[in-house]
C-alpha cells in the first residue's frame, strides 16, 4: 500500500500550520523551507513561522472579526493560535506575542512531530506528481514564481508590504511617555508618547520630507496595500490623516494629568522579556538614518536605542479568482492546493487559517473524500469566497472584515453589537460541525 504523504512547501504560518494538520491527521509530510541556504529581504532568522513586520496577531475582542477568525482556528486545533497564547505579551485587546518565543515553539513542535521531515532548501518547480501545498508567502523566490505562473497561465500580482521599527524600553523617556491600552481595555501594555500641535506640526513636516528608500524601476507601479501603508504615505494625505490613523489620541488620556494629546505615538512590547517595544502602525520605507532623526523627534523617544529599524519589501500573490477555486486548490491542477498570503488573504491569522483550509482538502483528496466548502457565515468561508470570487480586475489583498460575512435575514433588524455576537455564535457552531478529519489534541 502506497503511503500517504504530502508535499508543503514555505515554513511560514500557513505552511507550518498546513504540515501540523496533515501530521494529526496520520499523513506524513515532507516540509521545504528554504532558508538559511536562501535567505530573504525581510527575515531575520532560520525559525519556522517567522513574523516578520508586527508582533501581534489581531483582537481577541469578541465583536471584532478577527477574534472571530482566532476562534474559528482554535476550534480546528491551529498550532499558530496555541503557541501564540503561550508566548502572548501583554498588550491591552491584541494577541500580541514575543517574536522569538513564538517562532520557537513553532520550530520545535514541527521539528518534534515524526510524521514531519524537514528539509531546508529551495524548491524551484512544482512537483508535478502527488499532492502539494504551496504556501510560501509573499516572498516567494522568482524560480517557483515562474513555475506557478506557467502552471496558471496568469501573470503575478505585487504589493509592498512593511515593517515597523523596534526599540529598547530602557532608552524610553518614561518622563513624558505614560502606560495605559486604549480606553483602558485589556491590560495597560501599551507605552503611549503624546504630542501637543506644535510637536505634531514639525514632526509631520518632518515625515514629509525625509528622504525614502527608492524604488527600483520594475517595482513603480506597484501599489501599497491600504491596510499596511508606510506612515509616511499615510502623512503624505494630508495634516490630519496620522491623528484619523495610527496616532490617534482618543481614549489615551495621560492618567498623570487626565489630558489627551493632539496626537499620540503607541508602542506595543515586542518580547516577553518587555524589554523591547515596537512602533504600533510606523511601518516605514524611510530611510534609515531618516528614521532615527525623525522618529527621535516623537516626545519620549529623544534618545530611543533602535535595534531594528523599518523596511519595505515587495510581495507576490495570485489573481485568485481566475486560478483558485473555493476549495484552495487550482483549477489547472487540482492536486495543488495553495495557502498564505500567496492566496491575497493579508495578516497572521488570515494567512494561518487558509493554512488549516489546504490542508483539510489535501487530507481529503488523498483519502478520495469529496472537498470540503465552507459557508460564508463563518470568518473563514466568507475569507475563502471573497478571494476566489472577487473581481479579478482589481483584486488586492483582504484582511477578515464583518463586511465580507453574510448576515442571516432574521439578524438584520439587530443593533450591530448584538447582531455581531449572535453571528459570532453561529459561525462557531458551524465549524464545531464540520467533518474535517480525525484530529488529536495539540502538542500529540
Amino acid at each position: 500500500m502506497k503511503e500517504k504523504k504530502v508535499t508543503v512547501i514555505g515554513g511560514g504560518l500557513a505552511g507550518s500550520e498546513a504540515a501540523w494538520q496533515l501530521a494529526r491527521r496520520g499523513i506524513r509530510v515532507d516540509l521545504y523551507e528554504m532558508r538559511p541556504v536562501r535567505k530573504t529581504g525581510a527575515h531575520h532568522t532560520d525559525r519556522l513561522a517567522e513574523l516578520v513586520c508586527s508582533n501581534s496577531l489581531g483582537s481577541f475582542d469578541e465583536k471584532n472579526a478577527s477574534a472571530l477568525l482566532k476562534e474559528e482556528m482554535k476550534i480546528l486545533g491551529s498550532l499558530v493560535v496555541e503557541s501564540a497564547w503561550r508566548a502572548k505579551v501583554p498588550a491591552g485587546g491584541a494577541l500580541a506575542v514575543d517574536r522569538e518565543m513564538f517562532a520557537q515553539l513553532i520550530t520545535d513542535a514541527i521539528a518534534d512531530n515524526p510524521l514531519i521531515t524537514l528539509h531546508r532548501e529551495e524548491i524551484q518547480k512544482i512537483p508535478e506528481d502527488g499532492i502539494t501545498i504551496v504556501a510560501t508567502g509573499p516572498l516567494t523566490s522568482e524560480a517557483l514564481a515562474e513555475s506557478i505562473q506557467q502552471i496558471t497561465g496568469q501573470s503575478q500580482l505585487h504589493f509592498f508590504d512593511a515593517a515597523a521599527p523596534i526599540l529598547t524600553r530602557e532608552s524610553i523617556n518614561m518622563d513624558l511617555a505614560f502606560e495605559k491600552s486604549r480606553y483602558d481595555k485589556g491590560d495597560g501594555a501599551y507605552i503611549n508618547c503624546p504630542m501637543n500641535k506644535a510637536e505634531y506640526e514639525a514632526f509631520w513636516n518632518a515625515l514629509c520630507a525625509a528622504e525614502k528608500v527608492q524604488l527600483k524601476d520594475f517595482e513603480k507601479d506597484t501599489p501599497f496595500f491600504e491596510s499596511c501603508l508606510p506612515v509616511e504615505e499615510i502623512a503624505s494625505r494630508g495634516f490630519n490623516t496620522l491623528r484619523f490613523g495610527p496616532m490617534k489620541p482618543v481614549g489615551l488620556e495621560d492618567p498623570r494629568t487626565g489630558k489627551r494629546g493632539f496626537a499620540v505615538v503607541q508602542l506595543r512590547q515586542d518580547n516577553a522579556a518587555a524589554n523591547l517595544y515596537n512602533i504600533v502602525g510606523f511601518q516605514t520605507n524611510l530611510k534609515w538614518p531618516e528614521q532615527k532623526r525623525v522618529f527621535s523627534m516623537i516626545p519620549g523617544l529623544e534618545n530611543a536605542e533602535f535595534v531594528r529599524l523599518g523596511v519595505m519589501h515587495r510581495n507576490t500573490y495570485l489573481n485568485s479568482p481566475v486560478v483558485l477555486s473555493q476549495t484552495l486548490n487550482l483549477h489547472a491542477r487540482q492536486n495543488v492546493f495553495f495557502a498564505g498570503q500567496l492566496t491575497g488573504v493579508e495578516g497572521y491569522s488570515e494567512s494561518t487559517a487558509t493554512g488549516i483550509f489546504a490542508a483539510i482538502n489535501a487530507s481529503r483528496l488523498l483519502n478520495g473524500e469529496e472537498l470540503l466548502t465552507l459557508p460564508n457565515t463563518c470568518m473563514l468561508g466568507a475569507l475563502i469566497r471573497y478571494i476566489t470570487s472577487a473581481n479579478p480586475k482589481n483584486f488586492q489583498p483582504i484582511n477578515s472584515n464583518w463586511g465580507i460575512v453574510d448576515i442571516p435575514a432574521d439578524l438584520a433588524s439587530m443593533d450591530k453589537a448584538s447582531k455581531r455576537l449572535e453571528m459570532r455564535k453561529r459561525a462557531l457552531a458551524v465549524i464545531a460541525s464540520l467533518d474535517v478529519g480525525l484530529c488529536t489534541p495539540i502538542g500529540t
